[in-house]
Formats: structure tokens, sequence, C-alpha cells
């Protein structure tokens, strides 16, 4: 089977470690907090719902390698080391991931507690691709941040060369590259990842959800089963998104076909925000490859539909966001913005709606349909 044959799903800490100004506190990302968010994934049901993917993200690392030239976790903040955590994450029945960059320097290293240290792959990326396989990892998130500014790489072969590496170990890796759209990923990362990052950081804001999801309307041909848009981690229960906003942001990335990586605390996680996460009928819709990757086919002004073919073995038909960009209810006509289909299925609500009717859509809102 095709490594990461369906969009992968997981939880990454990235988003979790962020304070309320968008900036790493790199303070919440330790031992035991990360140890509380894996075993919250697998008591809040997001493990059984699909998300088996447990991602160490920047913040880490020690302040410089060990004596052998490998990575090594923070000497306070992850005492027992990397690999005693990669054990204790997969003990739980996850898999485990883990962050690095092709230049010198992370991202992490604009803190004032990572002036220190070549803690980059770049001339290390044997070294760090055979101490990830030997550690455990399934998964290895590659960040282009900063390399550019300092290292003058060439992405294509920056990226390249640790994907070879990863091969050469072996072990079933999961490769996802966040390059962020700089040098149009989708035409040559297709051929040696897994997924690649099509635009820059995704925030937890109305405004940032939408010119992330513009950026996405061109894409749609170059998703496949192993090599997937990853149009950035979800922030789904961050920040002020509103329930509704929420639900558009989950909507939309399930019919993208996106990667669902969750990045929100899961052990103070509300009940709504999780009834979202694992909602089945979404999660379907993203899992489910019918040949191409949701799209835009309609709008009028603020007013948009995404939609998607749904397999066979899903039921077939369609699936339809109906999208209200705007700060004031906007109303859809079915027939004349789908097209003449004899039932429709709210996704969310679970509620059957006439296929000829006019459905009001809540101000940055959406609703998700199934159409046969």
């Amino acid at each position: 089977m095709t490594l990461a044959n369906r969009p992968p799903m997981g939880w990454n800490s990235w988003n979790y470690g962020l304070n309320d100004k968008n900036r790493a506190d790199f303070s919440r990302v330790t031992e035991q907090t990360m140890l509380a968010q894996a075993q919250a994934m697998v008591d809040t049901g997001m493990l059984a719902a699909g998300y088996e993917y447990f991602v160490l993200d920047d913040g880490y690392q020690n302040a410089r390698r060990d004596w052998q030239g490998r990575l090594q976790g923070h000497a306070l903040r992850f005492r027992h080391g990397i690999p005693q955590l990669v054990s204790d994450v997969k003990a739980l029945g996850l898999k485990f991931g883990i962050y690095s960059v092709p230049g010198t320097l992370t991202c992490a290293q604009q803190y004032d507690d990572y002036v220190a240290g070549d803690l980059g792959s770049l001339n290390h990326e044997r070294v760090d691709a055979e101490a990830f396989a030997e550690w455990g990892v399934d998964f290895v998130k590659y960040d282009w941040c900063r390399a550019h500014l300092n290292d003058g790489l060439d992405p294509q072969i920056a990226f390249k060369k640790m994907a070879d590496e990863l091969q050469a170990t072996g072990r079933d890796i999961v490769y996802s590259i966040s390059e962020y759209g700089l040098y149009q990923p989708h035409k040559w990362a297709p051929e040696f990842t897994n997924m690649w990052r099509t635009t820059d950081d995704l925030f937890a804001d109305w405004g940032s959800l939408m010119r992330t999801l513009d950026l996405q309307k061109e894409l749609y041909p170059y998703s496949r089963p192993g090599a997937w848009n990853d149009p950035d981690m979800l922030q789904v229960g961050n920040g002020d998104l509103t329930s509704a906003e929420n639900r558009a942001h989950f909507f939309l990335w399930a019919v993208l076909n996106a990667p669902l990586m969750a990045g929100n605390d899961l052990t103070r996680m509300t009940d709504e925000v999780r009834e979202l996460l694992i909602h089945p009928g979404v999660i379907e819709i993203d899992q489910d490859w019918s040949g191409e990757q949701g799209k835009l086919t309609w709008h009028g002004g603020n007013l948009q539909v995404w939609s998607k073919r749904m397999s066979q073995e899903a039921g077939g038909g369609v699936a339809a966001v109906l999208l209200n960009r705007s700060g004031s209810a906007g109303t859809f006509n079915l027939e004349q913005t789908l097209g003449a289909y004899s039932t429709a299925k709210d996704v969310w609500s679970g509620d059957e709606i006439s296929a000829a009717s006019s459905v009001e859509v809540e101000p940055h809102g959406a609703i998700l349909l199934r159409l046969s």
C-alpha cells in the first residue's frame, strides 16, 4: 500500500505551543505536557477517529547536539530524552512524528534560549535520518524556516536530500515538507514527499482562513494518494474562532482532502470542539479519494461552493461546502448553485434537505452537504 494513502491525521505541538500573540512559548512543550496531549488523543476518541500521528514540532531540542552529532531533547524539559518519549507515545497506540529543517537554524532559534548550536539538518541529513529511524519515528516534518535567509539552499535539492536519507533507512516514514508554497512545491514535491505546505502559516482568525483558502483554488490537480496538498495545520479550537468559523474551517479542509493535523489543547478541549474534530461524516469526506480533491465550483459575491466527488465505496455523489465569507447571513439556492440532485443531507446535523430548496448560511459560516 502507498505510504500516506489517505491524508495523514494527527496532532502537532506547534500551535499548542504558541501564546496569544502567536509567539512560541516553549515552556509549554515538555515531556509531561506532551505525554498529557498524547494520552488525551486516546481518551477523547481522537485516535479512534483516525488521528494517529503525534508530531513533536520545533522547540524540543537541546541547545547543542550530543557527542555523536545527534539531536537531543532539551536538557530540562525532556529529562528522559526523546527516544523515551517516542516509546511512551507509541505505547499508547499512536505513531510518532518529529521536526527538523534543511538549513542550520530552526524557527525556534529566533528565541532567546535557542541562540547557540547547529540544530538544523544541513550536513547532518544522514545522522538525523538514521537517528529518527532508530528512535522509531513514523513522520518527519521538514521546515524551510529561515533556510533561504541563512543558508542559500535550493529547496528542491535540500528537500530531496532528506527524502533520500529517510528512504535509505529502510523505515516507512511519512515525509511532510513545509516551504510555504514559495517555490510551487505542488509541481515537484509529489515525486518524493507525502505532503507539502501550500501557503504561509495559518492563524486562528477568519481573515487568515480565507486567505489560505483562496490560495488553494488552482491546486486540485496535484493531490493524489501518497502525495497531498497541505493548507497547514488545523486551528479548530484555537484563538477566538467562533463555533461557526470552526465548522467552516473543518468542513473546507475535509473537502480539500487536506491532512488533518490538530493543534489545540486536547486536555482542555470543549465537547463542541471534540465532537467536530471526530465527526465521522466529515472525516469520511476528507479521507475519501475519488480521483480529485475538492475545488471551488460556484461563487457569487461572498458566497462560494467548494465541492468534490465521492467514491462509490463511500456512497458516491458529491460533498459540497456552502461557504458564507461575509459578516451577514447569506442564502443559497441549491439548484442554482449545485445543479439537480435528488437528495441532500446536512452532514453536521444529519437533517435531510430538499435539493430544490434555498438554504440560509450564518455569517462566517458553512453547511456541509452530501448530495446524490
